[in-house]
């Protein structure tokens, strides 16, 4: 028996922690740090289903990173 489930995106949930943060890098060369906005999960079929967490508007962009196994899915 599993507990995991299909939301309306296709992403499983319940029991399946995310595989990637979604990440925004701000500012420049060894000044930049980079903000946390959103986690990520790799469907079925390939396709990646992100969920971004507040109102920001991202326009130039953000990048995923594969979830570290000691950083968890916070």
């Amino acid at each position: 028996m599993t507990t995991e489930t299909t939301n309306n995106a296709g992403a499983k949930t319940g029991g399946n922690k995310p595989t990637h943060v979604a990440k925004l890098r701000i500012g420049h060369g060894k000044q930049a740090t980079y903000e946390r906005i959103g986690v990520a999960w790799v469907k079925e079929d390939g396709a990646v289903f992100v969920k971004l967490h507040g109102t920001q508007i991202v326009s130039e962009g953000f990048s995923l990173y594969p979830v570290a196994a000691e950083e968890g899915a916070r």
